[in-house]
């Protein structure tokens, strides 16, 4: 009984899962910049991955997978926003700019010289 619903938990959870990651797909192909487009597939990839590795680790019932789907739980959550922050940073320091439709942006002031602010 426990295993049959451990089963249809793992089933929404990886359809859910699949739902975050196809978010993140179209969030990619749809967004204007590198900025937009990497939240998109940071958040939503995250998300996504980590849904599907919970569902692996409810599915699969047995004790050695399901610790392991919950440490590349825990690396996604670690790794994925370093990562991102990193691959930003140095993309808006090599002189890529977010779009025009961008409202703010507060690594400008970092970027300043000091006397220009």
């Amino acid at each position: 009984m426990m295993a049959e619903i451990a089963r249809y938990v793992g089933a929404v959870l990886l359809s859910l899962g699949s739902v975050f990651g196809l978010i993140a797909a179209v969030g990619v192909l749809r967004l204007p910049d590198l900025y937009t487009r990497m939240h998109a597939a940071s958040k939503a990839g995250a998300v996504g991955g980590g849904m599907i590795l919970l569902a692996v680790a409810l599915a699969c019932l047995d004790g050695a997978v399901a610790s392991r789907a919950v440490i590349g739980i825990g690396f996604l959550l670690v790794t994925t926003p370093v990562s991102a922050h990193l691959l930003a940073r140095a993309s808006l320091k090599s002189g890529d700019r977010p779009a025009q439709i961008t409202v703010s942006n507060d690594l400008d002031i970092v970027n300043k010289a000091p006397n220009e602010t």
